[in-house]
């Protein structure tokens, strides 16, 4: 029924009169309709999937870090899956609190936090031809370390050698803003945890070795692990 300033098509309202649908019964039905309808939305509003929760609160665990020596921008979460967002989760382990066990297989890192607990990370690990296992320590830890490429590596990459005397610390460091070098036997591996401002590399098999976690995990790693924590490298 089309209106025009309030005023019915009368041929319309008589054969609505002969009908019986007297207006008030048909406003209220559309009033029903139309709250039915309202309500159907409002409910559809409320329905928050536990993936967009995950992602909420994500928002706020990688938020920028500006006061840091570099101002540390926020992580892209929309290039991480969800499930390797940092979190607590039930884990069975016999180790001792505060040791950190790395799952390449699952590119996870547990720091065990005691009563079946640990944090978990999401992390970036090995490429295949560089997995290794394991047991290894924190032999030392820095913040926005010098990266001096090793040998190995400036073989296999020539154009790693410019940084053969070392590339100061900053954003565009490859071991970005903290770092804790892993030691076996009062030697140092090559190996360490590092940090890195590659959200896409999370759940990848990218390095040589070394296991890279985002910014912000790193730093709140870095800053629960004292030297002499013990590492555990898991079987991929």
């Amino acid at each position: 029924m089309i209106k025009d300033d309030g005023i019915a098509d009368a041929g319309e309202r008589n054969e609505e009169a002969r009908l019986g649908l007297a207006s008030g019964r048909l406003n209220r039905r559309s009033f029903l309709v139309g709250s039915a309808a309202g309500l159907g939305a409002a409910g559809l509003a409320g329905c928050v999937s536990s993936d967009d929760m995950m992602r909420a609160e994500a928002a706020k665990l990688y938020g920028p870090v500006p006061n840091d020596k570099f101002a540390i921008p926020a992580v892209d979460i929309s290039k991480v899956d969800p499930k390797y967002f940092r979190q607590k989760v039930r884990y069975a382990s016999k180790e001792a609190p505060g040791t950190i066990i790395i799952d390449p297989g699952k590119f996870h890192l547990y720091r065990i936090e005691g009563d079946g607990m640990a944090t978990r990370y999401g992390a970036n690990v090995s490429r295949p031809g560089f997995l290794w296992s394991g047991e290894v320590y924190i032999g030392r830890k820095a913040e926005w370390p010098t990266w001096t490429p090793p040998r190995e590596m400036i073989a296999r990459q020539p154009e790693a050698r410019k940084y053969a005397g070392g590339m100061p610390g900053g954003l565009e460091n490859p071991l970005g803003a903290r770092v804790l070098y892993l030691y076996k036997n009062g030697v140092y591996t090559v190996y360490t945890i590092y940090s890195t401002s590659d959200p896409e590399t999370i759940g990848q098999g990218i390095t040589s070795g070394c296991t890279g976690l985002l910014s912000q995990d790193m730093i709140d790693l870095y800053s629960r692990t004292p030297v002499k924590t013990k590492v555990v490298m898991l079987p991929a």
